[in-house]
């Protein structure tokens, strides 16, 4: 099984940088590629877990 390593570079919570990035690779690969919107779902995911996690810790020291 084969995994694009493009979908772990977008899920790198560097909000929108990292899906420009994936972006821009999968533009030189295919230029029929469009992928910054599809990039950037994980990098929002990612934000929202972090900010989830950040929740539950501060809960847990008030």
């Amino acid at each position: 099984m084969i995994i694009n390593p493009l979908v772990g570079a977008a899920g790198v919570s560097a909000v929108p940088d990292s899906a420009r990035v994936v972006q821009n690779i999968g533009l030189n690969a295919d230029p029929n590629n469009h992928l910054l919107m599809h990039a950037m779902a994980p990098n929002v995911a990612g934000v929202i877990g972090s900010a989830v996690a950040a929740g539950i810790l501060i809960s847990f020291l008030l």
